[in-house]
C-alpha cells in the first residue's frame, strides 16, 4: 500500500530530513524534497502535495493555488514573509509556524554582535590574523555599563535580549507601535527617541509591507555617529543603499548583519568588505537543540493537520472560524 499522503519539503538548512521523515510516518506520510526551490519547481511538485514545509523558499500564490489537495502550509521558522499567508486564508488552508523555537539562541547571537562591535571583537580579530598586531588601530571603546542599547520590536527574541543586556549594565529602551513593554518594565520610547538616544540598536521587528526599509536614511540620520546598527531579524527591515551612504559618510559607526536581501549576498558589494561591518551568514538561530526543536514541532504541525486535527500555532486561525 502507497503512502497515505504526500508532504513537499521545499528546502531546509540541516542535513537531511530524518526528523521529518519520522514524525510524518506516524500519520502515513511521505516526504517529497524539492530539488530546487524556485517557483515553478515548487509549482510542480505541489500539484500532488497534500501538505507543503517550507524554510526559506517562497511559497507563494501561484504555489498554494497549485496545491489543490493541500490541507496546511507550514513554516520551519518564525517569520511569514516567504509564504503568500493571504492566499492560504482564501483557500481555507491553516499557515502554522514555530514562534518561539530559538529565542534564546537569536538574543544571545544579537548580544553576541553588539559584544563583537563594542569591544572591537571582529575588527582586532581581522587585523591581527591578517598580521597586524596593534592596538592603537581599532576604534575607540566605551564602558557598556554606560551604553544604551534600543530595541526595535518587542516580541519574544527582544523580551529575552533585555535582561541580558540589563545584566551587562546598559540603559535598555524598547519601541513597537503599541508601545507594549508586555509587564517586563522596559521603557517604551517612539522611534525617533530611540534612535537618537542608543548608542547600539537591535532590530526585531517581523518583515511586512510597513516595516520594509524601516531603516533608511531619515532613520539613520537620527543615530549617534558613534551608534551600531544590529540586524538579526530581516535583512529588507534596512534600506542597503542608505546604509552604504551612511557608512560612507562616517555617520554611525558600524553595522553588525545575520541577515540580508537577498539571501545569499552578493559578497563582493564593497558594504560587506567594510571592516565596519561585521557577518555572520544567518546563523543566529542555529544550535542542535533549536533546528532539533523546530523541525520536531513544525513536522508535528504538519501530522496534526493530516490526521483531521487542529495543529499548534495556527496564524490565520480564521480558517477555522468558517466551518463552526
Amino acid at each position: 500500500m502507497g503512502p497515505r499522503f504526500r508532504v513537499l519539503i521545499t528546502d531546509r538548512a540541516w542535513p537531511d530530513c530524518s526528523i521529518e521523515r519520522d514524525v510524518l510516518a506516524s500519520v502515513g506520510a511521505q516526504v517529497v524534497e524539492a530539488p530546487e526551490c524556485d517557483e515553478g519547481t515548487l509549482i510542480d511538485l505541489a500539484r500532488d502535495a497534500d501538505a507543503i514545509g517550507t524554510n526559506w523558499a517562497p511559497v507563494t500564490a501561484s504555489v498554494i493555488r497549485t496545491a489543490s489537495r493541500c490541507r496546511t502550509v507550514a513554516r520551519f521558522g518564525i517569520g511569514l514573509d516567504n509564504i503568500s499567508v493571504t492566499t492560504a486564508t482564501e483557500l481555507g488552508i491553516p499557515v502554522t509556524n514555530v514562534p518561539d523555537y530559538c529565542v534564546a539562541e537569536v538574543s544571545d547571537h544579537a548580544l553576541a554582535l553588539l559584544l563583537a562591535a563594542a569591544r572591537n571583537v571582529a575588527f582586532f580579530h581581522a587585523r591581527t590574523k591578517s598580521g597586524e598586531y596593534r592596538l592603537g588601530a581599532g576604534p575607540a571603546m566605551r564602558r557598556l555599563s554606560e551604553a544604551t542599547l534600543g530595541l526595535i520590536g518587542f516580541g519574544h527574541i527582544a523580551r529575552a535580549l533585555f535582561p541580558k543586556a540589563r545584566a551587562l549594565g546598559m540603559t535598555v529602551l524598547a519601541h513597537t507601535r503599541q508601545l507594549d513593554d508586555f509587564g517586563t518594565g522596559c521603557p517604551m520610547v517612539s522611534l525617533d527617541v530611540l534612535l537618537e538616544r542608543s548608542d547600539f540598536i537591535s532590530l526585531h521587528a517581523p518583515l511586512s509591507e510597513s516595516t520594509h526599509h524601516l531603516i533608511s536614511r531619515p532613520q539613520l540620520a537620527r543615530m549617534k555617529p558613534t551608534a551600531w546598527l544590529i540586524n538579526t531579524s530581516r535583512g529588507a527591515l534596512i534600506d542597503l543603499a542608505a546604509l552604504r551612504e551612511a557608512l560612507a559618510a562616517d555617520r554611525i559607526a558600524g553595522a553588525a548583519l545575520d541577515v540580508f536581501d537577498p539571501e545569499p549576498p552578493d559578497l563582493s558589494d564593497p558594504l560587506y568588505r567594510d571592516e565596519r561591518v561585521i557577518l555572520t551568514p544567518h546563523a543566529a538561530f542555529v544550535s542542535e537543540e533549536s533546528l532539533r526543536e523546530l523541525r520536531t514541532r513544525a513536522s508535528r504541525q504538519i501530522a496534526d493537520a493530516l490526521a483531521g486535527l487542529r495543529p499548534a500555532n495556527v496564524v490565520n486561525p480564521e480558517v477555522y472560524a468558517r466551518t463552526t
